[in-house]
């Protein structure tokens, strides 16, 4: 979940997308849609996803819910800059315990990460059924609003340095799966989120910015070589809990840089 200030200029260009998208340059049409359906794809993931997590919890199968919880966030950190334009859905699905006055004990604390404090702190699935059944209520509603989404080419593109500035300046310590310790899952699914909205408009930049591309790709390639040094034969990620201080700063610093140059993509493409 990103800042309220990044997340109300999000709604405000998202609420004017007809207006900012009526007439974008023809070399941005063909990018957006695919990403648009890059999106789909993801979010209808996502509904599938959600519905084994949920069927999990209310079948008081704790162990299968635990390991359904990191894989069903992922669809949702790939596309976290478009989901994150309704503020509404974002804070029900993502918000994280300090944004209640009462923490995890606030009735209003719900979502991913009320219903990971019960599987991991508390151990157990009982009471998480209504929060379980709300969240699977959200993400179809968030799937049926990115259909009807005009995208806006400034979002989507400002998205890919959005991406790794979340993880730089928030999980990469650790916050935002602080039960669970799943927080490499998110990482990797952000990352992927920001390489796929690079690699689309890459194209349109590769001949006038060929030092640039090169940098950039280099550092994608950096921090994909981080990141599969914590991969499990079994297919995701070790427990967070497992990197080192210096590790954590070796990943910090690689994210960081992609960040800074991925801010500059927009201006790249005209795009302010």
């Amino acid at each position: 979940m990103i800042s309220p200030f990044l997340r109300s200029t999000a709604l405000g260009l998202a609420l004017a997308g007809p207006a900012l998208a009526a007439d974008p340059s023809l070399d941005l049409v063909g990018p957006l849609s695919d990403y648009k359906i890059f999106v789909a794809e993801n979010t209808a993931q996502l509904v599938s996803d959600a519905e084994a997590f949920t069927a999990a919890i209310k079948a008081g199968d704790l162990d299968k819910a635990k390991a359904l919880f990191a894989p069903t966030r992922t669809s949702y950190e790939r596309v976290e800059p478009i989901a994150e334009l309704f503020s509404d859905l974002d804070v029900s699905i993502d918000a994280r315990a300090d944004d209640y006055e009462k923490a995890e004990q606030d009735p209003g604390f719900t979502g991913f990460h009320r219903i990971e404090y019960g599987l991991w702190s508390e151990g157990s699935t009982q009471g998480l059924e209504g929060h379980a059944d709300r969240l699977l209520a959200d993400i179809r509603e968030l799937d049926s609003r990115i259909t009807a989404l005009t995208f806006p080419p400034e979002v989507v593109v400002g998205g890919a340095a959005v991406l790794m500035e979340e993880v730089a300046a928030t999980k990469i310590s650790g916050e935002e799966d602080r039960y669970s310790r799943t927080d490499l899952w998110d990482f990797d699914a952000n990352f992927e989120g920001a390489e796929k909205i690079y690699t689309l408009f890459r194209p349109l930049i590769a001949d006038g910015e060929a030092d640039f591309v090169a940098k950039v790709d280099g550092n994608f390639q950096a921090v994909r070589e981080v990141l599969a040094k914590y991969e499990t034969p079994e297919g995701g990620f070790v427990s967070y809990e497992e990197l080192t201080d210096s590790d954590r700063n070796i990943l910090s610093a690689k994210v960081n840089t992609l960040a800074e140059d991925l801010a500059t993509l927009r201006g790249k493409l005209g795009l302010g």
